[in-house]
């Protein structure tokens, strides 16, 4: 049996065979691949609606990556990252899957410029960073952003969310975990082009001015959205997916309340940006005071029956904005220093849904704080909070300007988590079930909406204490500016793009659009960062087992081995 073994070993027949099975295995590895992942948070498995969208794909996809060059490590990670997230893709449907990287400022082919020119004209916003190179350091523009193309359709992918001055660990962890979001929600927009439609409400002093124009512009990208005036309609239809109720200064009637209402028990969706409290920072150029006072905008038992109350106070925080206040000079050229804004707050959350998760700070102008109700059927979720060291103050309220001359007292700054954003989900009751008249449920018969006294089925709506969140304000030199950018502080160390636009569109994606294109928001990527101080304590004793261990086992091995050898082979 042995000879015959070593026969068959010896034969050429054998290492031919061999060599066909090993060339075989490699061909396989090389068309098949797969993996097992092995991280606690699934890092690199995809969600089932990211599957079923690239497994539907009738056309080839052709990705673009912006991130091809040198950059510092956080970006190198990016990158790489983005490469495998694309190669995941790939592996699901190669034969529509193509990408590639592009340095931005590489020539395009047909000399049409380089590709920054053209990013540029898609809105792509760069960020600079100073890069180490053979000469020293240069500036380099960094386009964080990837060109999908389907079908003659193109839609950019913002791989990098958390802005211009915001780049670190943490903020380049929520890009890595948002980036199967950003290429889903993408992919699905090319796949199903049609835009749900967003009424705008009209009739009750809404603002229609230019500090609207960041609102419709950002809307427009992935919506219709049109204005709606509640007094001239008699219904809103269930065409519109949701209603949008922003900074209403004029009061709301019953019969403008019923026709929210009845919208709300049909399955219409709302959206409220409202300001309970005359208080705005216009009044403040012309005196270094005003009074804040209850607008009475009769929506108190409207929201009141959904299950939450904004209230008529101010919230003010010490984490907030800046303004200018005068602080010398002359009358005629006045020396401004940048003061911390009480009235300004900034709003976090506590990453406990999939609206607010791994977004940044959103700016608040003169808030007001929400309490929940109890609502039977009706559950609660709060979206967005104060800071630990915040505080209400009861109105009428006197502004002065001159309160943050001095600083604050942090003693009187005890409150946290103040509520100001709140998702109400269920089966809503209506407020007029039990009260409305015959007239009001023939009128609503008459139009094809038949009175309902509760919602057949669960429905969503969130209220904001807030009507400034979603305006934009306006610079002489370079007109509207983003929501969420304040223009005192526009050209100065403190200029800043907070997230208030990021809010306001995942608000409409959770209330509009595919329930399980949202939840992959919901993948979470631990960022689990080394102890400095370990680091530091640790070092010798890490770097002599890594480094000088191995070496020394080695040795000792050989060792032990030429000993054994002489002690075998002793004569």
């Amino acid at each position: 049996m042995k000879k015959r073994i070593e026969r068959i070993f010896a034969s050429k027949y054998w290492w031919l065979m061999l060599l066909v099975v090993l060339v075989g295995l490699n061909y396989l590895a090389f068309i098949i691949h797969s993996r097992f992942d092995l991280t606690k948070e699934k890092r690199y498995t995809l969600s089932k609606a990211t599957k079923n969208l690239v497994s539907s794909l009738d056309d080839d996809v052709r990705i673009d990556v912006f991130l091809k060059g040198d950059f510092p490590s956080g970006f190198r990670k990016l990158a790489n990252s983005t490469d495998e997230f694309l190669q995941l893709l790939k592996d699901r449907n190669g034969a529509k899957i193509h990408y590639r990287f592009i340095s931005p400022q590489d020539d395009m082919p047909g000399a049409r410029g380089t590709y920054e020119d053209s990013l540029q004209k898609l809105g792509a916003d760069y960020i600079n960073l100073t890069v180490q190179v053979k000469a020293g350091q240069e500036n380099k523009r960094v386009y964080p952003f990837a060109l999908v193309t389907y079908k003659d359709k193109q839609e950019l992918v913002n791989l990098y969310p958390g802005g211009k001055k915001a780049i670190g660990p943490q903020e380049l962890n929520s890009a890595e975990a948002l980036m199967e979001y950003q290429f889903a929600k993408t992919l699905d927009g090319l796949i199903n082009p049609e835009k749900p439609l967003l009424a705008y409400s009209t009739g009750n002093g809404e603002p229609v001015d230019y500090r609207t124009y960041d609102l419709q512009q950002t809307l427009q990208q992935n919506y219709k959205l049109f204005r709606f005036n509640i007094n001239e309609q008699k219904i809103i239809p269930d065409t519109l997916k949701a209603l949008l109720i922003v900074k209403p200064s004029l009061q709301f009637t019953e019969e403008e309340k019923l026709k929210i209402d009845q919208y709300v028990m049909r399955g219409g969706k709302v959206l409220c940006f409202i300001d309970n409290l005359i208080a705005e920072q216009d009044s403040l150029h012309y005196k270094p005071e005003t009074i804040a006072y209850d607008r009475n905008l009769n929506l108190t038992d409207l929201l009141f029956k959904y299950g939450v109350r904004i209230n008529t106070d101010l919230v003010m925080d010490l984490q907030c904005d800046f303004i200018p206040l005068a602080v010398g000079g002359t009358k005629d050229k006045p020396q401004f220093e940048f003061v911390h804004w009480n009235y300004y707050p900034l709003f976090g959350s506590n990453n406990n849904h999939t609206i607010n998760k791994n977004i940044g700070l959103v700016a608040g102008r003169f808030v007001n704080s929400i309490d929940t109700i109890t609502a039977p059927g009706i559950s609660k979720t709060i979206l967005l909070v104060s800071s630990s060291n915040s505080r209400t103050i009861a109105t009428p309220a006197l502004i002065s300007l001159n309160e943050n001359r001095n600083t604050p007292e942090d003693a009187q700054f005890k409150r946290s988590n103040i509520p100001v954003a709140v998702l109400l989900e269920g089966k809503f009751t209506s407020l007029f079930r039990n009260r409305a008249s015959r007239s009001q449920i023939d009128s609503l018969a008459l139009y094809g909406t038949p009175y309902k006294g509760i919602s057949e089925n669960n429905n969503k709506i969130i209220v904001v204490a807030d009507g400034d969140m979603v305006m934009n304000d306006i610079s002489p030199k370079e007109g509207p500016l983003p929501m969420g950018m304040n223009f005192y502080t526009v050209g100065s160390q403190y200029e800043y793009q907070f997230a208030n636009r990021d809010f306001l569109l995942n608000c409409l994606e959770y209330l509009v659009n595919k329930p399980d294109i949202i939840e992959i928001r919901n993948k979470d990527i631990i960022l689990r960062l080394l102890d400095p101080q370990k680091v530091k304590e640790q070092k010798s004793r890490w770097q002599f087992i890594n480094i000088a261990l191995p070496v020394l086992l080695i040795i000792l091995l050989g060792l032990i081995y030429q000993q054994a050898r002489k002690m075998k082979y002793a004569a």
